[in-house]
Formats: structure tokens, C-alpha cells, sequence
């Protein structure tokens, strides 16, 4: 008794949950009132039909056929035909409604998740939730919720006809229906879990797929074709494993029912046939009680559909419901960050992914206006610094303060607008050269103020060369330009957002040397009058800085200028001595 408690409370909580994302995609209530009352329309013809064609049998066996009995069963279909087809577009158009209603809720929160998330979870597996799941949602909604409405409500009425037409007949259909439902039920439990399983091997080869086909460029280099191509045979081979075990479940459920509507209608015609010989039952009233028999089977079988998909509507909304969940960025700070030009102080600052110390305990104050460097060996934690900057993520301790304010009690939106990053692979979004310039700004921008952005980054040299000028496409990641060309469009984006704060994560370090002349002229252009950060390994790149941070490990272990830390500090020196000893060379 207490698994069978469990299970009910179970797909109490389910229903629940299923009907709580339907009540909040807010669906057109006007369409789905109008679609129901179609439908019962529908219903209320097809139950009409057999009356009709009893009279009609009837009738035709005592050759006293009525006219209007021919014309009324003709209007009944009629009316049976229009009403359905309206009811099923108003149906699909619900669903369409609902759906696309879930699909913004879940794209908007996406967006607004925190980094974190995105570094646990793959995008393709992210990208399901929307896609996917949200398709079963509204396949169970289109395809199979007005015929279980209806289904239920012709079952009913068939019914209660019958018992006036003869109730030992009817009686003999309703025997067989516990049956079924005792092979359904547990049946569809064990749909629902293998449907939850299928939803995930179908996540995680989506996200197999979407890691192959962006970095195909890696794939192909280091010959791993063979290699992703096993993978994904293994990803297929689970979901073909999944789709027979749902097979197997249908090939029970299916020839059941047709043998259950089979046997049924051997007996009822059978047995009917007896009494039509002794007449006990008239010729048209056996026909009637067949007809009413196959709307009582079918919408059964139907409904035995709908739980089916049902069960793997749960297990969409479960995981569609787990996103929307999920906590966002902060975004309820009022406070706007309205003198950005202030010191930046990084005081006791500690994080650490999971248990992995990043960065321990450091204090650097920024001075605004003007260029603090921050140099080190590989994996000492300046990227993550900047991360912890531009709030990806919540230091473990400490604090970074703008003047005297945590830069956490600024609303998100303002102290971001304050900041642009350019990195050394600074990425390009799929579209024209112009679109990724303009990339996140709300407010209008004039053909003069982009060409001037192009211009201060010299990125208008080789965009007045293209084709389509500043229209040209970029492709994917911006695959069809240079890496130099790359940066000087990211400059420019960061240019025409006039930021404030500007942070540079080794923007230079991958190009080539006349590449790199142009764009430290843009990065020039870019950091004047600006609270610079900037990370590099080229010591050479930021000699003239007006202040260098040593950082190793992730603790600052000096600051001060070139000259000074040559004095004072040992890794500084050393790390100064070995590339003068490379250039030399």
C-alpha cells in the first residue's frame, strides 16, 4: 500500500507540475474555450450518427425509408467534419501558443544565468531544453489532449446510449475495460522512465554534436574523426537501445487493445446476431451497438496514447521546469554606477572553482585613468581576476571596491555597461562585420560613429577592401577573417561602448607582427583616458604601463613600475631577462 501511496502522490505531483507550466505559458483561453466547445460539438454529432443509422437500418429492413432521416445524417456528418477541423487548427494553434510561450521563458532565463551554469552543463544539452522538450510538451497538447477530452466524453455518452439500447450488450463492452487499464498502468510507468532516460541520451548526444561541429576545424586537424565518430555511434547505439525498449512496450500495448476491440466484436456480433434471429433486438439497434462499440474502443486506445506521451510530457516538464528554477544573476540592485572614473580596490580577494584555490587573498588597488598591468607565469589566476571584475562569478571572500562601494550593490546591467574586455581570442558572433561592432548595444548608431570606431581601430583599412564593406559576413565565430582582423573589429566594439574600465586579457599574443603593429594602435587609441587592465606574458608590450602587479599562483607578490620591480622583485626580473635574451636572439 505504500508504493501504491507513493506512486499516487507521485503523478499527483506530476499533474501538478505539468499543469503548473501550461497555467504559466498563459495560453489564449478565448481559443481554447471555443476549441473545447468544437470539439464537443463533434463529440455530440459522431454519437448522433448511430441513432441515426439505427433509424435508417431499421427503416430500410421495413422499406419505409424517410427522406429527412437521409438528410439529417448527412448534416450530422457534415456538422461532425467542419467542427473537428476548426477544433483541431484551434488546438494546434494553442499549442503553438503555449509552447512558444515556454520557449521565451526559458530562452530569457538562459540568458540570465550565471557563468557557472554554463560551465557544468554543455550548450547542446542546454539547447534541448529548448528545442526538444518543449516539442514533446506541445505534441502532447496538439496531438493528443483534445482527443482524450473528447475521447472521454464520447466514451461516456456512447455509453449511457447503450444502456437505453440494451444493456446486456453494453455490459459485455464494459467488462473488458479494467482489463486493459490493469496492462496499461503499469505499462506506462515504465514508459515514463525509459521516455526520461531517451530525453537524456538525446541531451547529451545533442551536446556531443554541438561540441563536434564547432570546433570541426580541431577535429579534422588532429585526425579525430575516427575518434568523435566512435563516440557518436555510441550515442546513436543508446538511443536505438532506448527507442526498442519503447517498441517493446507499444508492441504489447497495441495488439492488446486490437485484440480486446476484435474479440469484443466477434462476440457482440455473435451474440447480437442471436437476438436480432429471436427479435430481441432489431437489425438496426445490433448496428447502432457495433458503431457505439468502436467509439468507445478507439478513443480508448487513444487515451492509452495520451498517457503514453503524458508519461514523456513529465519528463520534459521536469527538466524544462529544473532550468526555470534555476537562480539568475542578481538583477534586483538599484544602485547605478554613476562615477566609474574612481580607484578600483581589490581587498582580501579568495576564490576558488570547487575546491581548487584560484585566487588567495589579494589586495590591488586600480588607479583610474590610467594602466595597471598585471604579468605572471600561466594558470596564476589573472584571468579568473578579470572574471571576478566583470562578476561571472562571487568571490569566496573579500570584496572589489569602486571607491568606496562593493561593486556587487551596483545593479548588473550599469556596472557591465562601465566595462569592455577584448581577449586574445576575442569572438565573433555569425553576421555582418556591422553587427558585431554594434553586438549588445540598445541604442542607435549613426554611419558615422561606426566608421569612426572602425577607423581608431584600424579595422577600416581592410573593411573598405571588402566587397560588402562593413555588411560582410563574418561566418561562424568570425572564421572568415584574419586573427589580427578579429581583434581590430572586437577593439572597435569595445571603442563604440566608450567604456570606462577596459580590460585587455593578452590581446596581442597570437598575431602576427604587423597584425600586432595595428592593433596596438587601436589598443592605444582604446585605452586612452581609461582604467586599463591588462594582462600579458609579453613583458615588452607593457613596459610603459603606469603600474605592474606581479601575480603567481593566485597571489600578487609585487607591484610597482619596470624599473622597479627590475630592482626588486626575482620572478619580474627573470622573466624580463629571458625574453630580452629571445629578442636578442
Amino acid at each position: 500500500m505504500k508504493v501504491r501511496g507513493k506512486s499516487n502522490s507521485q503523478a499527483t505531483t506530476n499533474w501538478k507540475a505539468f499543469s503548473q507550466l501550461l497555467k504559466e505559458a498563459n495560453p489564449p483561453k478565448l481559443i481554447f474555450i471555443l476549441a473545447i466547445f468544437l470539439s464537443l460539438i463533434e463529440t455530440g454529432a459522431g454519437l448522433i450518427v448511430p441513432l441515426f443509422t439505427k433509424s435508417l437500418v431499421d427503416q430500410l429492413a421495413a422499406s419505409a425509408l424517410e427522406t429527412s432521416l437521409i438528410i439529417l445524417l448527412a448534416a450530422a456528418f457534415i456538422v461532425q467534419t467542419i467542427s473537428s477541423g476548426f477544433s483541431f487548427y484551434f488546438m494546434t494553434y494553442i499549442g503553438e501558443a503555449i509552447v512558444a510561450s515556454i520557449r521565451k521563458r526559458l530562452w530569457e532565463q538562459i540568458l540570465l544565468l550565471p557563468i557557472p551554469f554554463f560551465d557544468k552543463h554543455q550548450s547542446g544539452d542546454t539547447m534541448s531544453r529548448v528545442t526538444q522538450d518543449t516539442n514533446i510538451v506541445k505534441n502532447l497538447i496538439t496531438q493528443h489532449l483534445i482527443t482524450f477530452l473528447t475521447g472521454l466524453i464520447s466514451i461516456i455518452g456512447a455509453i449511457a446510449i447503450l444502456l437505453m439500447i440494451d444493456w446486456k450488450m453494453t455490459l459485455i463492452m464494459i467488462i473488458s475495460v479494467p482489463l486493459s487499464i490493469g496492462l496499461i498502468m503499469p505499462l506506462g510507468q515504465k514508459m515514463y522512465k525509459i521516455s526520461k532516460a531517451t530525453q537524456d541520451e538525446m541531451a547529451d548526444f545533442s551536446a556531443n554534436l554541438g561540441r563536434v561541429l564547432t570546433d570541426i576545424r580541431l577535429v579534422k586537424s588532429y585526425h579525430a574523426e575516427n575518434a568523435e565518430k566512435i563516440r557518436g555511434e555510441k550515442g546513436i547505439k543508446h538511443l536505438f537501445q532506448f527507442g526498442l525498449r519503447e517498441a517493446k512496450i507499444q508492441a504489447i500495448i497495441s495488439p492488446f487493445m486490437t485484440f480486446i476491440m476484435m474479440l469484443v466484436l466477434v462476440i457482440l456480433i455473435g451474440y447480437g446476431g442471436v437476438r436480432v434471429a429471436s427479435g430481441e433486438l432489431s437489425a438496426g439497434s445490433l448496428v447502432a451497438i457495433i458503431i457505439y462499440m468502436f467509439q468507445i474502443v478507439v478513443p480508448f486506445t487513444q487515451m492509452a496514447s495520451f498517457f503514453t506521451a503524458f508519461q514523456k510530457a513529465i519528463g520534459a516538464t521536469e527538466r524544462i521546469q529544473g532550468i526555470l528554477a534555476l537562480e539568475k544573476e542578481p538583477s534586483e540592485q538599484n544602485l547605478i554606477v554613476k562615477d566609474p572614473a574612481q580607484d578600483i580596490y581589490i581587498t582580501n580577494l579568495s576564490f576558488s572553482y570547487n575546491e581548487n584555490p584560484i585566487i588567495k587573498n589579494i589586495h590591488l588597488t586600480i588607479p583610474a585613468g590610467k594602466t595597471t598591468a598585471i604579468v605572471g607565469p600561466s594558470g596564476g589566476g589573472k584571468t579568473t581576476l578579470f572574471a571576478l571584475l566583470e562578476r561571472f562569478y562571487e568571490p569566496n571572500n573579500g570584496e572589489i571596491l569602486l571607491g568606496d562601494t562593493n561593486i556587487n550593490e551596483f545593479n548588473l546591467l550599469s556596472w557591465r555597461s562601465q566595462i569592455s574586455y577584448v581577449s586574445q581570442e576575442s569572438p565573433l558572433m555569425s553576421g555582418t562585420i556591422k553587427d558585431n561592432i554594434v553586438y549588445g548595444l540598445e541604442r542607435g548608431v549613426s554611419d558615422q560613429e561606426l566608421k569612426e570606431a572602425a577607423e581608431l581601430a584600424h579595422a577600416a583599412e581592410f573593411i573598405n577592401q571588402l566587397p560588402d564593406g562593413y555588411e560582410t559576413e563574418v561566418g561562424e565565430r568570425g572564421i572568415k577573417l584574419s586573427g589580427g582582423q578579429r581583434q581590430r573589429i572586437a577593439i572597435a566594439r569595445a571603442i563604440i561602448r566608450n567604456p570606462k574600465i577596459l580590460l585587455l586579457d593578452e590581446a596581442t599574443s597570437n598575431l602576427d607582427s604587423t597584425s600586432e603593429h595595428f592593433v596596438q594602435n587601436a589598443l592605444k587609441n582604446l585605452m586612452a583616458n581609461r582604467t586599463t587592465l591588462v594582462i600579458a606574458h609579453r613583458l615588452s608590450t607593457i613596459i610603459d604601463a603606469d603600474q605592474i602587479a606581479v601575480m603567481d599562483a593566485g597571489t600578487i607578490t609585487g607591484t610597482g613600475t619596470h624599473a622597479e620591480l627590475l630592482q626588486s622583485h626575482p620572478l619580474y626580473r627573470e622573466l624580463a631577462e629571458q625574453q630580452l635574451e629571445y629578442s636578442e636572439e
